[in-house]
């Protein structure tokens, strides 16, 4: 009996093992029976999409970058193919190691490796990196050869954006670089982060940055069947890239050429404008840089050369750099004077040589004869004592407010980023300026200077050629723009760019007129009659000289035992021709002196050639480079008989590749505190 209970008690827990198993099994079975439904049902579309992406892979085909043109058609901006070897450092087992083995296939130098981990550093380790550029056929046929040998690494054709002048405008054209972090989010949240995947290279400054969106255009796909290695095997459809517009420019770029040239190794800046329409002729500043230097990423040697130069190449002083006017700021206060009825046109001031104010004694340059002077004479001869005088009477506030609408301290809003605005004073800047209480008072001999120029006053050379150009267009102001027109690639037709409304100050013509004659007696008979000796047209400007330094109570300035940089600066405004002007501008030469002895000679030239289409001579050149002219030197030539020089365009070093890889436009990363503000007294 107890054998029968035993074999009874097996079968029982036998039957019940096979119980739980057979409900595992049918568990099991139910769990894959639900599983295949989720994925062959539920997830039917979801996983076929997948499985088509594994198979496919979806590349962004970067545009051809647009041309930048100045107003007569010359190609100032561009794009060259070269092949580049380009390594995926996620795809690479040892880097150095095998860029150690690349060297022994290609030229690999020290340079190459410096560029290649700045860009490693500044990039995401999936992205694609260039180690060499502009490869000849030669490298690319050995490297071809042993490619087996080296996975992750690849020969890509890219763009590259080429200046074909180099230092030339190159503030005004500026340049493109990699796109760094801030930038990668800032795209993210645009309206169309899409048109720049495969994008690495942007606009940076000037026209490239503030018409990125012109010059960039449109990005195309490529969908490619891919092989299980993830290389590409056919081409399944493809949409086409669209090329970036191309950009016109207002600017001459053969008168800005003569421009830079007559300022030879001098710093300062020159802004010429159409009083007409608002349209800049040319945008100087000087010291230049090459922006090619950029093209590929800049060497740590070059970065340091301008960078830490005390000429400060980076820096746009047309735009960027601000100045003390001196007594180019005489015609707007006499226009004051009239506009606000503080001084009548015909009211005499006794000019000694000095102004005495508060037990304070206000000098004047020691080339001024000194005498009786109304108004007219004032401004011909430049009387300091006569612009003190109504500077006391008129009151800081009142030469603010008057001063405000010609732009002076204020954005101009012409068409390129990093404007800066200047110091036009007032009682209230004063005190939102200055901290402590004590500091934020206005004196009453603070405002004596500012009727000179000096003081707190400092605006920038595109200021100064704005508020010019209103005199000279009988008090209608424009906005300054570089940029007239965009031609669209895909239609080729060209579209002017529709400037601002002009703005009407409402100045009466006849106090206009005074001070436009005036100032077409200081190049009659005042301080640059000798510099527009035989013109064969009229002319209206002022000269100015202006503090770089402040002097010492009891201190005499003597250029000869200062150093140079502490020197005065030179200055000049003008218009032409004096009865219907065409061009208006403001110069400084920096640290050299009397406005007509180096700013008022370049204006000259600058006339000649716009009005005339006339060239300085060689010689003439030369002497006006060093501050040593006044009237030209010799026959001038014919402009249109002038060679022009021949463009530095890099012409490609090999077939490129086939469309579908990704171009490049360019490398390297914006200058930190490149744009920082100039400031002198």
């Amino acid at each position: 009996m107890t054998v029968i209970r035993n074999v009874q008690a097996e079968l029982s827990r036998f039957r019940l093992r096979v119980l739980v198993a057979s409900i595992v099994v049918a568990v099991c079975f139910g769990l894959v029976v639900a599983r295949l439904i989720y994925l062959q049902v539920l997830r039917h579309d979801e996983l076929r999409a997948q499985a088509e992406n594994n198979r496919t892979a979806v590349v962004p085909i970067v545009p051809n970058r647009g041309l930048i043109l100045d107003r007569n058609g010359i190609v100032l901006a561009t794009n060259y193919s070269a092949y580049t070897l380009e390594i995926t450092p996620s795809r690479v087992t040892d880097l150095e190691r095998t860029i150690d083995e690349l060297s022994q296939v290609l030229e690999i130098t020290a340079r190459d490796r410096r560029h290649f981990k700045k860009l490693r550093d500044e990039a995401r380790n999936f992205e694609s990196l260039p180690l060499r550029s502009r490869l000849s056929d030669d490298e690319v046929a050995r490297f071809a050869a042993q490619r087996w040998r080296f996975p992750g690494v690849d020969i890509k054709a890219r763009l590259f954006r080429n200046y074909p002048y180099g230092e030339l405008a190159s503030h005004v054209i500026g340049y493109i670089g990699r796109i760094n972090t801030a930038e990668k989010e800032a795209i993210e949240e645009s309206d169309d982060p899409a048109n720049y995947r495969g994008t690495d290279y942007i606009g940076k400054l000037g026209i490239e940055q503030s018409y990125e969106s012109q010059l960039h255009g449109i990005t195309g796909v490529d969908a490619m069947e891919t092989s299980a290695g993830g290389r590409a095997t056919r081409r399944l459809a493809s949409q086409d890239s669209t090329p970036g517009n191309t950009v016109r420019l207002s600017i001459d770029i053969k008168l800005q050429k003569l421009i830079e040239d007559m300022y030879g190794e001098r710093r300062g800046a020159l802004v010429a404008i159409d009083p007409k329409s608002g349209e800049v002729l040319a945008f100087v500043s000087k010291p230049t840089f090459d922006p090619n230097l950029f093209v590929e990423g800049i060497d740590q040697e070059n970065w340091q050369l301008l960078n830490e130069s005390p000429d400060r190449p980076l820096l746009n002083r047309a735009l960027r750099g601000t100045y003390p006017p001196g007594s180019t700021y005489k015609p707007f206060m006499a226009l004051g004077a009239l506009q606000t009825g503080t001084r009548g046109p015909s009211v005499l001031i006794n000019d000694p040589g000095y102004y005495m104010f508060g037990g304070h004694r206000f000098g004047s340059p020691e080339n001024e004869r000194g005498g009786i002077m109304d108004m007219r004479r004032a401004i011909v001869e430049s009387s300091n004592v006569y612009f003190y005088s109504l500077a006391n009477e008129m009151g800081v506030d009142t030469i603010h407010d008057f001063m405000r609408p010609l732009g002076f301290g204020q954005i101009t809003g012409i068409d390129i980023l990093g404007e800066v605005r200047g110091v036009l004073p007032s009682q209230d800047w004063k005190r939102r300026y200055y901290k402590r209480p004590e500091q934020q008072k206005w004196y009453a001999g603070e405002t004596i200077s500012l009727g000179i120029g000096q003081g707190y006053n400092s605006f920038t050379m595109l200021q100064m050629a704005q508020a010019t150009a209103v005199v000279a267009n009988n008090g209608i102001k424009h906005v300054p723009h570089l940029v007239i027109a965009i031609q669209d690639t895909s239609t080729q037709v060209s579209v002017p760019v529709a400037p601002t409304p002009a703005q009407n100050l409402g100045f009466r013509q006849s106090d206009i007129d005074l001070v436009r004659q005036a100032m077409v007696g200081v190049t009659q008979g005042g301080t640059s009659t000798r510099v527009f000796a035989g013109a064969a047209y009229l002319s209206g400007g002022k000269t100015g000289t202006a503090q770089a330094v402040s002097l010492g109570k009891n201190e005499k300035y003597n250029a000869a035992r200062m150093a140079e940089r502490h020197r005065d600066h030179s200055l000049y405004i003008a218009f032409a021709p004096a009865d219907d002007p065409k061009i208006a501008l403001a110069a400084i030469v920096e640290n050299a002196g009397f406005g007509a002895a180096s700013a008022a000679p370049i204006a000259r030239r600058v006339f000649d050639y716009w009005l005339l289409g006339l060239h300085p001579t060689e010689e003439d050149m030369n002497a006006v480079s060093k501050g040593q002219a006044t009237a030209p030197i010799g026959k001038p030539r014919l402009a249109a008989e002038m060679a022009w020089p021949s463009s530095r365009a890099s012409e490609p070093l090999a077939a490129p590749a086939p469309a579908a890889s990704t171009p490049v436009n360019a490398a390297a990363s914006s200058p930190a505190g490149a744009d920082a503000k100039l400031r002198q007294r």
